[in-house]
């Protein structure tokens, strides 16, 4: 091939190849997603033509640094390399990758091949000795030193066996790794990013509650300070996150009744979507609600209990929201001069009216819709649940979360997006922390599998980050509604285990309430649309083993990701069986679970000896975390009996003496 230039040239002879680089989020278009304290692992394929071994190193600087800091990536398998960094600061992080021929690594290799095969090598030792002397340069004085001795030795060897061991020894490979000269660096044609979220967005549970519905006298409208008294519970509970729905103004024209009833009755709340009343806004509070003042303090003790407020973010109004006098342009107008309210036919929703995003007055909606997500945040709110933000622009979300983190970069968003995959993970990679996912209705074992290794074991785990949900406000599934109470210990146990961040619609799923309209998944006489009068505390709860899941998860490190959940056999298909480790296998838990909440079910689980370190002939120990109970087991077959009307669910902690006998011992 003809060579027309000198950058031609050069760029011909870098032969190492770079590629299949993660995280990598669409060609490096969106930033991949890393937890702030964690270490972000960077994998690569990196080779080249030939025999010759490469090596490659991984270069990273935080946005607000302009030096690179470079790490040295291992190979991992054949021609698969990693490299990690320690994520220690907010913001984004840069990345990138080098390659280059390791010569001095390949001539080590064919010296070791032609010593095996009793070839005279006095030459090959020549050869090293120049290699060494090229590196020479590069090294630190103490280590010059040392080089040169070697190269002496490689040289004009006396003793050349001495020489061989000491030519093919690691502590001169580990120097020459250090120091060797890189010619024709491949560096990998684009940089890439990674937004850090704070730990909240990687570990949390979530408690939903309306706190219209807690108040000390029956029937009567609920406030900040009666929901107060509340947080403690919650706190004791172990839950991380209380969100509240909209605490807003709500709207009376066109007010929804009673189970959406489409007239309300006299003493009606009305929904506390339909946003917007001559008392304000968006950055108004419902005055049966409190005070501003109210709500800042409700944000403070929740925060001493160690709990963070989520806001519900809601970009919709009510008819009587005074946006529509001062901004009709913002909105949708019918021919016959009405209002276009919310549809999504044949679905109407004559309580809510969306904004008209395709406005010639875009710029100042936007403008305006941001200065609501940093009102609250000045309010103390570090956590928003976004409502429906499928509805609206990709570009909107984009801007806005950006703009906000930029700013506040530790807010959190959560997406409650039920709705087309492609559309849920376009949100995701443009900002969102978090999202609601399918796992609501994922009930057999293989939907499960298959939906959990999708979420897990695919490149969605690099910046779509689930929350798993057994049930909301909106969603009463047939599973919770036919299963009694063993149905909603299965779904809890499930989310909880299986997604590092799970959330419930926390008084209704405490007490079981399982009562839908039929045909429908949505809650008979539904606190969307009237006060409710909670009792947590009534028979029938099951609020101890909520609060022992908790600290199970608190506890073990294996259950705060979620990407390191792996299945495996069990002969029978109702029972359900995964394992969840820390790299280091100091923290290893075994979860079966039986997802038949009407008959008991039993079975052999598999367990993977080889993965966990376990030996095939000695004894390991099953604590569980649930019961209380201990099983000795032993090899990879192992019998399990699941009685949902007892507890359909085990939460094994393992024990092998293989790693320490003191633990063996312990718990026996």
């Amino acid at each position: 091939m003809e060579v027309n230039s000198k950058r031609q040239s050069l760029k011909d002879n870098k032969r190492v190849v770079i590629e299949n680089v993660r995280p990598e989020v669409d060609g490096g278009r969106f930033p991949a997603k890393a937890i702030l304290g964690s270490n972000l692992e960077i994998t690569a394929d990196v080779f080249t033509d030939g025999h010759d071994r490469v090596d490659a190193r991984l270069l990273y600087r935080h946005q607000s640094g302009k030096k690179w800091h470079q790490v040295k990536m291992n190979a991992v398998m054949q021609d698969r390399w990693q490299g990690d960094f320690a994520i220690e600061k907010p913001g984004q992080y840069h990345f990138k990758i080098e390659g280059w021929i390791d010569h001095f690594n390949t001539w080590q290799r064919e010296l070791e091949k032609r010593v095996e095969a009793g070839q005279n090598v006095k030459v090959e030792l020549k050869i090293g000795s120049e290699l060494i002397e090229q590196a020479l340069p590069n090294a630190s004085k103490e280590d010059s030193r040392k080089l040169k001795d070697v190269a002496r030795q490689l040289k004009n060897p006396r003793n050349m066996e001495a020489a061989i061991m000491q030519a093919l020894g690691s502590g001169l490979k580990e120097l020459m790794r250090l120091y060797n000269p890189r010619r024709n660096v491949t560096e990998f044609d684009r940089e890439l990013s990674v937004t850090v979220d704070p730990p909240l967005a990687g570990f949390s549970a979530w408690y939903e509650l309306f706190p219209r519905s807690f108040c000390s006298e029956t029937g009567q409208h609920g406030s900040f300070k009666s929901c107060r008294k509340r947080l403690k519970d919650i706190a004791e509970m172990g839950f991380d996150i209380v969100y509240l729905p909209p605490i807003h103004p709500i709207g009376k024209t066109g007010r929804k009744g009673r189970d959406n009833a489409p007239d309300a009755k006299p003493g009606d709340p009305g929904s506390p979507w339909a946003i917007g009343s001559k008392e304000g806004g968006h950055k108004a509070i419902h005055p049966d609600l409190g005070t501003m003042k109210d709500f800042k303090d409700l944000v403070a003790d929740a925060r001493k209990l160690g709990i963070e407020v989520a806001l519900d973010l809601a970009f919709q109004c009510s008819h009587d929201h005074p946006y529509i006098k001062e901004h009709p342009e913002w909105f949708k107008w019918r021919p016959d001069g009405t209002i276009q309210y919310a549809e999504n036919p044949p679905k109407k929703y004559q309580d809510i009216v969306p904004f008209n995003f395709e406005t010639d007055d875009w710029q100042n909606l936007w403008k305006e819709l941001k200065s609501i997500v940093t009102y609250w945040i000045k309010a103390g709110v570090k956590v928003f649940r976004v409502d429906n933000p499928h509805t609206k622009p990709f570009g909107f979300w984009e801007w806005l979360i950006k703009e906000t983190r930029e700013q506040y970069p530790d807010v959190i968003f959560l997406s409650e997006a039920f709705t087309r995959p492609s559309v849920k993970y376009r949100l995701a990679k443009i900002g969102f922390n978090q999202s609601y996912t399918y796992f609501t209705w994922r009930n057999t074992k293989t939907e499960i599998i298959q939906y959990v290794d999708e979420l897990s074991k695919t490149d969605l785990k690099h910046f779509f980050r689930p929350n798993f949900w057994p049930n909301t406000p909106d969603i009463l599934p047939e599973f919770l509604q036919f299963g009694g109470r063993p149905a909603f210990l299965i779904r809890l146990v499930l989310a909880a285990t299986l997604s590092s961040n799970y959330g419930i619609y926390g008084p209704a799923f405490e007490l079981c309430i399982n009562e839908a309209i039929p045909g429908t998944e949505e809650y008979r006489n539904s606190e969307k649309y009237e006060l409710k009068d909670w009792e947590p505390g009534k028979e029938g709860n099951f609020r101890e083993f909520i609060t022992n899941l908790n600290q199970i998860r608190r506890e073990n490190p294996a259950l705060q990701q979620t990407d390191n959940v792996s299945f495996h056999d069990v002969n029978n298909d109702q029972l359900l069986f995964y394992v969840k480790k820390t790299p280091d296998l100091s923290n290893v838990l075994f979860v079966v679970v039986n997802l038949d909440p009407f008959h008991t079910q039993a079975g052999s689980v598999r367990v993977p000896l080889q993965e966990l370190g376990l030996s095939l002939n000695k004894t390991y120990m099953a604590y569980d975390l649930i019961s209380d109970d201990k099983y000795i087991w032993q090899g990879e077959y192992n019998y399990v009996e699941l009685n949902p009307q007892i507890t359909p669910i085990h939460i094994f902690r393992i024990h092998s003496r293989m790693r320490r006998e003191t633990d063996f011992d312990y718990y026996l």
